[in-house]
């Protein structure tokens, strides 16, 4: 078993010594130059997170991980997470195979769901499609992986008879599963051979245990070999634990009190966060 650490953004829009927010351009070139020293370090993967509001500055994560591959040499590039439910797997596949070729087998990609649901309206689909459009998409997507001719008929794109997609990786891509809290998730990863990735975003990491087991259960009972399992936990990286509780304060702060008010979350304040960076948090 080898374990390896790595980080992943959303390209957040902070503030910056002036109080003022940093721009979303600049947000970008700030990442790319983050995930270069990332490599220059040592870390071993870098993941950025697809979303498509002003909060969060990548909507492309593939042409941002294109940018950082052209800069390093041995990070890993992946998304955190695509949302597959609003893309199409096709032109998908094809990007991440061109960013593996760019990235000499570098690439990555985590599929999810979304907990935002900001690209559903925004390029055409229906919330009430959610698990049939993520269903679909990923079993045709798990068909694209394998690099053959792929015929394929459902209701969420056009049909595809003895189709070819191009360009062939040299070694095959690597694909997970983002799963947030759902056992359903879990069994899905297993069931399309993908690795797990579990995104603790808040309360206990030990909660998660059952989710491990449940996969490699899962993998026993199909025959399978065993695969990699990942876990998310946010964070902030600074010369102690004091300063990174410091710094990351405000910005999550005000990220969490933006989005309560749209989910109805109660109020966000420095108790919260000091349980949530204590030992019973995330």
């Amino acid at each position: 078993m080898t374990l390896q650490l790595g980080l992943d953004t959303f390209g957040d829009i902070t503030r910056g010594s002036d109080g003022s927010l940093v721009s979303q351009a600049q947000t970008i070139r700030d990442v790319v130059d983050e995930a270069v020293l990332a490599d220059q370090v040592g870390v071993s993967f870098i993941g950025l997170g697809e979303h498509h509001r002003r909060e969060f500055a990548i909507t492309s994560p593939e042409i941002v991980l294109g940018a950082i591959a052209s800069r390093t040499e041995n990070i890993r590039l992946g998304t955190a997470v695509t949302v597959l439910s609003s893309d199409d797997p096709v032109r998908l596949y094809e990007r991440f195979a061109t960013l593996d070729a760019i990235s000499r087998g570098r690439a990555e990609i985590i599929l999810g769901r979304g907990s935002f649901i900001e690209s559903f309206p925004l390029f055409g689909y229906e919330l009430s499609d959610y698990e049939v459009l993520f269903e679909e998409k990923l079993g045709l997507f798990t068909e694209l992986m394998k690099e053959k001719p792929v015929t394929w008929q459902g209701t969420t794109r056009a049909a595809l008879n003895n189709a070819d997609v191009f360009p062939k990786t040299e070694n095959g891509l690597t694909a997970w599963i983002g799963v947030g809290g759902s056992p359903e998730s879990v069994v899905r990863a297993a069931r399309h051979g993908l690795n797990l990735m579990l995104a603790i975003i808040g309360g206990p990491a030990d909660r998660f245990r059952p989710f491990v087991d449940l996969y490699h259960r899962s993998l026993t009972a199909l025959g399978s070999e065993p695969l990699s399992i990942g876990v998310h936990s946010p964070g902030h990286v600074a010369e102690t634990d004091q300063q990174a509780w410091e710094e990351a304060y405000p910005g999550f702060e005000e990220l969490n009190n933006t989005i309560g008010r749209e989910r109805g979350w109660p109020p966000y304040n420095r108790m919260r966060f000091q349980h949530d960076v204590g030992p019973e948090g995330a």
